[in-house]
């Protein structure tokens, strides 16, 4: 019987290593990027964009706990503006700052997420013209640490993550053009 145990534990400790060897030679940083081409000029999306307030209107994420707590400060809205809070398991907690702008084209946000895992990230925005609409580009893009390397191998997080920004500039579609 403790041969059979001995056995099992080390079957368990040569799959750990595996898996924990082929996630170390995953990339180290991570980008996950959407786009959208919206009817709007670049002037009319980015109000939406750099004002935290607004997000409500189109965010993936404000839905998903109608109990969210939201905390507003720095400035009013472009950069210094933040934004932190603190949810259910379905949008966790952090806050998230921004960081740069360069009106009407870019937005640069600094993300920090408390839970349910922590990461710094950074979120770009870009608008840029195109004929008579703007293709607006949402993109992610941070380190990966070792533990979301190995979650990676399970989760396809571009999948993920991408999803929701398809989401979200749908529901900026709408409120842009609308």
């Amino acid at each position: 019987m403790l041969k059979y145990l001995l056995i099992a534990v080390l079957v368990l400790v040569a799959i750990v290593s595996a898996i924990l060897i082929y996630a170390s030679t995953k990339p180290d940083h991570v980008r996950f990027e959407r786009s959208i081409l919206i009817d709007a000029a670049p002037e009319e999306i980015y109000p939406l964009i750099e004002d935290f307030h607004a997000w409500p209107a189109w965010s993936p994420y404000e839905n998903r706990d109608p109990d969210m707590q939201r905390t507003y400060s720095g400035a009013e809205k472009g950069e210094g503006a933040a934004y932190a809070w603190q949810g259910n398991s379905n949008v966790g907690s952090g806050h998230m700052e921004i960081v740069e702008t360069d009106e009407p084209s870019k937005i640069v946000i600094a993300l920090y997420f408390a839970a349910p895992m922590k990461a710094e990230n950074t979120a770009i925005f870009t608008l840029v013209p195109e004929e008579d609409a703007t293709r607006v580009t949402w993109a992610m893009e941070g380190e990966a640490n070792l533990l979301s390397k190995t979650v990676s191998i399970f989760i396809d997080m571009d999948k993920m993550v991408g999803s929701d920004f398809e989401a979200g500039l749908a529901k900026l579609k709408a409120v842009a053009e609308g």
